[in-house]
């Protein structure tokens, strides 16, 4: 039995893996990659959704799956104006009170706007949203939106799409220090050892999308993201040994390999 659960916005969660659905080949294998990995939190970019045709939604898949809960995707957004009333809509369509607020004016780097997602979050989360904020990882920027009510941070590993892995690992380190909301760690991931690394450090999750839809077998990918983020919680509560900067022998040194006593060196 999982006694180690995750609490995100009033609500529990049994996994600690957030999927994406972009960039899966079709429908079907996004579908079977999200069962494959057993996560329940998944993030849908709005343009998904097909309100006149729901024969071609690509998300139709995701519905029919018992227990998921969508979190809408901001993505596209240029400024807070745009988030916050891409939000609106996203909540009328799921019925949801996530959101994970993604603001990346510039399509060149897609890199978050640290500014309009802050005036964004300031906006939402009075309207009764769980604000998921999308940032780089600044230390100061996450305290700026923990302390407006957001329910989690989620600083990038590295940019998006890159599979640079954790890039901002230090950057990261210092958020958790200070943090007393949950630290989510999304983009740049590439390799579930990427993802074991966050969590050994104490991430309370990692959202992954490209490293999964990109892998030459998804499903199988799936499966191996899922099993590193519950290998790193396990070491991060068993507690990592320390480091050191010298060597130090496994078991004591024993008798024969010392001369006997009064024999000659």
């Amino acid at each position: 039995m999982n006694t180690d659960i995750f609490s995100l916005g009033g609500q529990s969660f049994s996994s600690r893996l957030f999927l994406g659905t972009g960039k899966f080949a079709n429908s079907d294998l996004m579908a079977r990659s999200l069962m494959a990995s057993g996560a329940q939190l998944v993030t849908v970019a709005l343009r998904r959704f097909n309100r006149e045709t729901p024969a071609d939604d690509l998300c139709a898949p995701l519905l029919k799956i018992p227990g998921l809960c969508l979190v809408p995707n901001t993505s596209g957004a240029r400024n807070a104006e745009e988030a916050v009333q891409a939000a609106l809509l996203g909540r009328e369509l799921t019925g949801s009170s996530f959101v994970k607020l993604e603001i990346h004016p510039n399509p060149h780097h897609l890199l978050p706007d640290p500014i309009e997602t802050y005036e964004a979050a300031r906006r939402l989360v009075p309207l009764g949203f769980q604000v998921l904020p999308y940032i780089p990882a600044d230390p100061v920027l996450a305290k700026r939106l923990e302390d407006l009510g957001c329910a989690a941070v989620m600083p990038l590993g590295a940019p998006i799409g890159s599979g640079r892995g954790l890039a901002t690992l230090d950057m990261i380190r210092i958020i958790l220090a200070d943090s007393r909301i949950p630290v989510i760690v999304d983009a740049g991931l590439r390799a579930p050892s990427d993802a074991a690394q966050a969590m050994e450090m104490g991430c309370s999750a990692v959202l992954v999308n490209s490293a999964i839809a990109a892998a030459g077998e998804p499903v199988e990918m799936a499966v191996a993201f899922a099993e590193a983020v519950c290998a790193g919680r396990r070491a991060f509560r068993a507690g990592l040994m320390e480091r050191s900067a010298s060597a130090s022998a496994t078991s004591p040194l024993t008798a024969f390999l010392s001369p006997p006593a009064g024999a000659d060196a």
